[in-house]
């Protein structure tokens, strides 16, 4: 019995990853020192590891921008528009296919599975083929091995690679990139050759894809790759492993695969996994990874539960080792760093090195009996009861209030139809209106502001003054460019959840709590401790501001209840839907304060609802009952003519479409750029009768699109909706990009909205 994870955190301690490769992108350092910092940060989280007691430590999950992107590149899948580039130099060619340049696209980028990372898709075609490049995966593994560790390579496996892949551009829609699968195991051979001629004895292959409904074809592709790559004669032994829900019909698949072991997730609705396995009569001659450990959550797992599962599984595997449920990708690096945090809070609290302990606490009390581990169980026994009866999670009052809510409270008053008529009417809009999603750039004035006003270098005076005077020039930028639907810009705000969260009850933020979401981009996921509750209004403020320096329309801007919770990490001692409706309830109250301040549209983002659908259809439709409740509780009290807008960014949508128009919004603004318009056939093919605004400028490029371009993209808009129901907008927040590409990206967006304003009349 031996203890492991299969990834950890990427960026360090102090982000130093984002530094450097940010650094490099600007030319401020060359690839020498980014490969320098990059080495330096795999050596400290080995080592991290092999002093909490790991025993096998995993290789090749550390990435410099995505690690579906390094399989991308180890199987030699490289889009012809990139090709060139890879072959002149191949860091330069790999941050062009994550980026983009001013000739050739980036790859599109969506969510992997139901977390908050970002993949970026790969582009396969009948046409495509496929070389093993295992530079990366072989140099890694050697890396660990010369420091003395056991490591263990972890690759994405060949059938959930293809099953995320999507067709290149100009292969017919309905091409499979599954049908390459014969094409793509001789590269997976190869691979798995070289790292054995490395030294690894263990080989971990990822399939993720596996958890969800999948179709018979897809369990015989499984079966067919595992059999191939199973007979092979010069290979490491495998370990298939699979998280983020329960296997089901692949897991039978699986078991009588010819792969020495597999790791099964064991948390959440991944626990059905066990009684699963013993239907299928467990696994004889193999070895069970046992993620045991919520590897999602920022919760104290509770040990004598899991031991009790881990018992269960001795007597249906003949190995069982202890891990996470997944990557500790999704979760920070180290709950102790949060000082500002309570003590007594901060010991319901584990993040990455936290959960690695307790993996370590585990696999001991597995090996030698609970007699072993007897303090650390009273000292969790504690920690566990001190949450549950702590008077910060529970709020009578706000309990009493979500259960006096009605279903007519969650409903306009009004149909659209009415609606729409009375909004066109009070806002005076032109045809193929123009607008933006919410954010614009942060600059380092911002945030230096920002950090001033926490260290006391300012006070709060001159900080409003500030902010004032960044929304000054935002709203007089939008109306020179000719925006029609002015924002404030958001300069006051550190991120579209935190911000909330700080001012809401039942929140905890963190200062050291950083999450990957893509590339080197970072995010802070609040920490969701008891009931919640609005003190006081948070965005009325900055948004009459704005409205006073302009006579055109200024959105009101707030993030939907769904996304709240997505993108924090929520508690895990109630229902979500019962969390939802709390939080609900305390953004109804901000977009009723909104409206009596003079606020004629407001926008509830929501960009998590697709990406937080279950992963298995079984969940579905009570996820989207609660979820599009929650929106319309939180936006249902306004007048008619007062128009709602909702945002959703990088998710494939078909699944969700009917609950996009079960949120009754008026005005809904989708990412479309990289996808070409994609989302905007898919409305009109599944009817749908509200306004929208797919996206015209991938914000996650630096690369400006030129007014020729916006234009071709809003033909196809307006080639599958009507002009009287198309908006123009970019894919996303203008956060974190610069003002030069700023102003010269909206400026194009302005003029072929005019372009073809004057096209249509």
């Amino acid at each position: 019995m031996t203890s492991t994870v299969y990834g950890y955190p990427r960026q360090g301690r102090g982000r130093e990853l984002k530094t450097a490769v940010e650094g490099y992108w600007k030319g401020r350092t060359d690839a020498a020192a980014l490969h320098a910092t990059a080495a330096e940060l795999r050596r400290t989280a080995w080592r991290e590891l092999a002093e909490a007691g790991l025993a096998e430590l995993p290789t090749g999950d550390f990435s410099y921008y995505d690690h579906v992107l390094d399989t991308t590149v180890m199987v030699g899948a490289i889009p012809d528009r990139h090709r060139a580039a890879v072959e002149a130099d191949p860091l330069d060619g790999y941050f062009a296919m994550a980026r983009g340049t001013d000739d050739a696209a980036p790859l599109e980028m969506t969510k992997w599975f139901d977390t908050n990372y970002h993949y970026l898709v790969p582009e396969l075609g009948p046409d495509t083929v496929f070389a093993a490049n295992s530079a990366k995966q072989t140099a890694e593994f050697a890396e660990a091995f010369g420091l003395g560790h056991s490591p263990r390579p972890v690759l994405v496996g060949p059938v959930t690679y293809l099953l995320l892949a999507k067709p290149a551009p100009g292969v017919p829609a309905d091409f499979e990139p599954l049908t390459l699968l014969d094409r793509l195991l001789p590269v997976y051979a190869e691979v798995l050759a070289d790292l054995k001629a490395a030294g690894a004895t263990w080989v971990q292959l990822d399939e993720p894809a596996l958890v969800q409904d999948r179709t018979p074809a897809d369990l015989n592709a499984a079966a067919r790759a595992y059999r191939e790559l199973g007979a092979l004669a010069d290979r490491p032994k495998l370990l298939v492993a699979s998280y983020f829900d329960r296997l089901g019909e692949a897991l039978p698949v699986l078991a009588k695969a010819p792969v020495e072991g597999l790791a099964l997730d064991f948390t959440g609705p991944a626990a059905a996994n066990l009684a699963d396995l013993a239907a299928v009569g467990g696994l004889p001659g193999k070895r069970l990874v046992a993620g045991v450990v919520d590897g999602r959550n920022v919760w104290i797992n509770d040990h004598e539960k899991s031991l009790a599962t881990l018992g269960t599984l001795l007597g249906l595997a003949d190995r069982v080792d202890v891990a996470a449920s997944c990557s500790l990708l999704h979760v920070p690096l180290d709950a102790a760093a949060e000082r500002d945090v309570d003590p007594q809070i901060r010991r319901w609290l584990a993040f990455a090195r936290q959960k690695t302990g307790e993996i370590v606490t585990l696999a001991r009390g597995l090996a030698r009996g609970t007699a072993a581990v007897t303090a650390e169980l009273a000292a969790n026994r504690a920690d566990l009861a001190s949450r549950a009866t702590s008077p910060l999670t529970r709020d009578p009052a706000v309990r009493a209030r979500a259960a006096a809510v009605t279903d007519a409270d969650a409903r306009r008053t009004q149909p659209y139809p009415e609606r729409a008529a009375a909004q066109r009417a009070h806002l005076g809009l032109p045809p193929l209106p123009t607008t933006t999603i919410g954010s614009f750039p942060q600059t380092t004035a911002l945030r230096t502001a920002r950090a001033d006003l926490r260290s006391g270098r300012i006070g709060q005076d001159e900080y409003d003054k500030r902010i004032a005077a960044e929304i000054d020039e935002v709203v007089a930028f939008q109306e020179d460019a000719g925006l029609d639907v002015l924002v404030h810009g958001e300069p006051e705000r550190n991120d579209m959840v935190q911000y909330f969260a700080e001012q809401l009850t039942g929140y905890l933020a963190t200062r050291h709590g950083w999450v990957q979401s893509y590339g080197t981009r970072y995010v802070r996921p609040p920490i969701l401790a008891g009931d919640i509750s609005r003190p006081a209004p948070m965005t009325v403020r900055w948004t009459t501001y704005a409205r006073s320096r302009t006579p055109k329309p200024v959105k009101g801007m707030l993030t939907g209840p769904v996304t709240m919770l997505a993108w924090s990490f929520v508690r895990d001692d109630q229902p979500l839907a019962d969390t939802a409706r709390q939080v609900a309830l305390a953004l109804r109250d901000e977009v009723v304060d909104l409206e009596a301040a003079g606020t004629s549209v407001i926008q509830v983002d929501e960009p998590a609802l697709r990406e937080t659908l279950p992963l298995r259809a079984e969940r579905r439709a009570d996820y989207l009952a609660w979820a599009t409740g929650a929106f319309r509780l939180a936006t249902s009290a306004v007048r008619p003519d007062t128009q709602i807008h909702t945002h959703m960014c990088y998710a494939e949508f078909g699944d969700v479409l009917r609950a996009i128009d079960d949120l009754d919004a008026d005005v809904i603004s989708l990412e479309a750029a990289r996808s070409h318009m994609q989302v905007a056939r898919e409305l009109a093919g599944a009817g749908y009768p509200r306004e929208a605004g797919p996206g015209v400028w991938d914000i996650h490029s630096p690369r400006v699109p030129s007014a020729a371009e916006v234009t071709d993209l809003l033909r196809a808009g307006l080639a599958a909706l009507p002009a009287d129901r198309l908006w123009v907008n970019p894919d996303c927040g203008l956060k974190t990009r610069g003002w030069p590409e700023t102003r010269a990206s909206l400026h194009h967006l302005v003029t072929a909205a005019r372009t073809l304003r004057t096209e249509l009349s």
